[in-house]
């Protein structure tokens, strides 16, 4: 070691950890008496745990455990399948498709079924809201041959104006020609 280093020291393996095991329902709830909220959100006051779990099973489903840190404990009478189903749809529901740039790359002497995979490609990339740039890139003597560029980057576009509008029409920057697709908004 180093003059200056400094060791961590590992971690206790005898500390109690802290385990979230998630809400507790039926039998796991422990403590009595409970808050008692029912099935269709009826607040039905501070009852003991037996009673509930009773009022819960009447009802054919479960007493789940909704505040564990508040004094009596609040639960709930519901349907705990239901309810962790709905709480995943929650969090896959905030998540937001982040808009990506693709690139579809081509060459002047780009055979023509080879053009309509590409355009294929471009229209997935297109449907999952990606925006697409078109790039023609010439080589050599190619450049001489700028139509021909021109040519299959409109053949692209041409495939792509139900689902696509150009955002930047074809330029060409050095030895490529590009252009730019942005998925059309859905109405």
């Amino acid at each position: 070691m180093k003059k200056g280093d400094q060791r961590i020291p590992p971690p206790d393996r005898h500390a109690p950890r802290e385990i979230d095991r998630g809400q507790r329902i039926n039998e796991q709830i422990r403590i009595s008496p409970v808050r008692l909220i029912g099935a269709t959100g009826e607040q039905l006051g501070v009852v003991p745990t037996s009673q509930a779990m009773e009022m819960a099973r009447e009802a054919n489903l479960d007493l789940v455990e909704v505040a564990a840190n508040e004094r009596p404990p609040v639960c709930k009478i519901l349907d705990y399948g239901k309810f962790r189903y709905q709480q995943s749809r929650k969090k896959t529901k905030t998540t937001v498709h982040q808009q990506k740039l693709k690139e579809i790359r081509v060459r002047p002497k780009t055979g023509e079924h080879d053009v309509e995979t590409k355009i294929n490609q471009a229209r997935r990339f297109l449907e999952h809201k990606d925006k697409v740039l078109v790039n023609v890139t010439f080589r050599g003597r190619e450049l001489q041959h700028i139509e021909e560029g021109r040519r299959i980057i409109l053949a692209i576009l041409e495939g792509l104006t139900d689902v696509a509008k150009v955002e930047k029409p074809p330029s060409m920057e050095g030895k490529r020609m590009t252009a730019m697709l942005a998925p059309k908004a859905s109405a």
